[in-house]
C-alpha cells in the first residue's frame, strides 16, 4: 500500500501530527519511509522500532519536511509492527504510534562452489581477522551522522547486467551460509565504478571476505559499499561526487569470478539496495533541476 496519510490527534491538544507512511507494507530488508510535514512548535526526535532508535532528520532537499527511513532486517519476522514516533510539543515530550506490517519477500535460493579455505576458515589468525573486519565494519555502519551530503537522486555504481539479485539464500559447498546481501553487477577486471552518490570515504581495505572494499557515508545514516574490486581511486576521509571514479572491479575475497557487488545499509542494517534508490529517488528526493 502506497502513500497512506495518518493524522494523529491529541485529545488534550486537538493537535493533529501530520505523518505520510509512504509504504506502510514491506518486505523484509527492504526499507520503509516515514515523512512528517513542518510543523510550528514541533520538535521531530526519533522513531522506535523494536530496540533500535531511528532518528527523525530535516530533508536536506525540502525544507518544509523531515523524514525517517525504517530498515527492515533480513530476519524480521512476518506481522504487524508498533512504531513509536517520539516529539516534542512545545517542550513537552509525547509519542504518537504508526504500524508497519511486515510480509515474506519471498527471496530465491542459489549454490555457489568457492575454495574451501573462504566458507569455514580454521586458522585462528585468519578467524581473528574476519571477526576484527566485522566489528569494524559495523562500527561504521552504525554511526549515524546528522549531515546529508546528498543533493541529488541516487545512480547506479555501473551500467551493468546485474547477475545475482539482493537476499538470494547462498548455499556454498553445500552449507547455507545465510544470504546475498547485495546486487552482483557482471564486470570484467578493470571496469570503471563510480560513486552512487555524494558523501564521505569512510573504508578503503582490502578484506577477508568482501577483498578490495570502499564504503561512502552518504550522511543521516545511509551507506554504500562496492565489493571485491581490483584498484582503488580514493582514500579514507576522501569527499567524493556522485559519478566519481572509485576504483576498478576485480575479483578479490570471496567470490567465483570478477564482479561487483553492490550493497547499502541503513542505520547499520543491511537493506535491498534497489528497492532503497527507487524509494528515495522517487519519493524524497528533489534533484537540483527541480527546485
Amino acid at each position: 500500500m502506497q502513500g497512506i496519510f495518518l493524522l494523529f490527534l491529541s485529545v488534550s491538544s486537538l493537535f493533529a501530527l501530520h505523518v505520510s507512511v509512504v509504504n506502510d507494507e514491506v518486505g523484509n530488508a527492504k526499507t520503509a519511509l516515514v515523512k512528517f510535514a513542518k510543523e510550528e512548535g514541533v520538535v521531530y526526535k526519533e522513531i522506535l522500532f523494536e530496540k533500535k532508535k531511528i532518528k527523525i532528520f530535516p530533508n536536506p532537499l525540502h525544507a518544509d519536511e523531515y523524514y525517517a527511513l525504517i530498515p527492515v532486517s533480513y530476519y524480521e519476522r512476518q506481522g504487524k509492527k508498533i512504531l513509536k514516533i517520539v516529539y516534542f510539543q512545545k517542550g513537552k515530550k509525547k509519542f504518537q504510534e504508526i504500524i508497519l506490517k511486515i510480509k515474506d519477500a519471498k527471496y530465491k535460493k542459489e549454490t555457489l562452489h568457492v575454495s574451501a579455505s573462504k566458507v569455514n576458515p580454521q586458522l585462528p589468525q585468519v578467524k581473528k581477522r574476519v571477526a576484527k573486519e566485522y566489528k569494524e565494519a559495523m562500527q561504521i555502519y552504525n554511526r549515524v551522522t546528522d549531515k546529508s551530503y546528498i543533493d541529488s537522486k541516487f545512480m547506479l555504481p555501473m551500467q551493468s547486467k546485474i547477475t545475482s539479485a539482493f537476499g538470494t539464500a547462498r548455499v556454498y559447498n553445500g552449507s547455507l551460509k545465510g544470504y546475498h546481501g547485495g546486487i552482483d553487477f557482471r564486470a570484467k577486471i578493470g571496469t570503471p565504478i563510480v560513486a552512487a552518490n555524494d558523501g564521505k570515504v569512510v573504508l578503503v581495505k582490502k578484506r577477508f571476505y568482501s577483498g578490495k572494499t570502499v564504503v561512502i557515508d552518504h550522511g543521516q545514516g545511509i551507506y554504500t559499499c562496492y565489493f571485491h574490486m581490483s584498484k582503488f581511486h580514493v582514500k579514507v576521509n576522501q569527499f567524493v561526487k556522485k559519478g566519481d571514479l572509485l576504483g576498478l572491479s576485480g575479483k578479490s575475497g570471496r567470490v567465483t569470478g570478477p564482479h561487483l557487488h553492490f550493497s547499502v545499509r541503513i542505520n547499520g542494517v543491511q537493506v535491498d539496495p534497489l528497492q532503497l534508490i527507487t524509494l528515495l529517488n522517487d519519493n524524497l528526493i528533489l534533484d537540483k533541476q527541480r527546485k
